[in-house]
């Protein structure tokens, strides 16, 4: 199994990324998927969450209208665009997929936001 993201970095505020999330090893369609956040010292936050047909999002409210996951079951991958990022938006960026009680985590992607 692997779940790995990419396109972390450093963007200045109110400005714009674009995460991936490649996922192999498993049926992909079935699982739930979701991105957190990690800042240091804190726990695990949800950021946004796609359910396994791609209709039904969930978003935290600190990122509703700034957000938005989406997926396409026939690559595997799970995407988070973020648009008008803030300073509190830096944080390692986590993806987890999740099927009843399996879970699988990427390695994480780190956003910084600053000028």
């Amino acid at each position: 199994v692997r779940v790995v993201e990419s396109g972390g970095g450093l963007v200045q505020p109110g400005g714009s990324l674009r995460l991936s999330c490649a996922a192999s090893g498993f049926t992909f369609s079935m699982y739930v998927m979701s991105w957190y956040r990690q800042v240091s010292g804190k726990g695990r936050e949800l950021v946004a969450e796609i359910a396994s047909a791609g209709v039904s999002t969930t978003y935290a409210d600190s990122v509703k209208g700034r957000f938005s996951i989406f997926r396409d079951n026939a690559k595997n991958t799970v995407w988070l665009q973020m648009n008008s990022l803030k300073s509190e938006d830096t944080a390692v960026y986590y993806c987890r997929a999740n099927y009843l009680s399996r879970n699988y985590w990427g390695q994480g992607t780190q956003v910084t936001v600053s000028s």
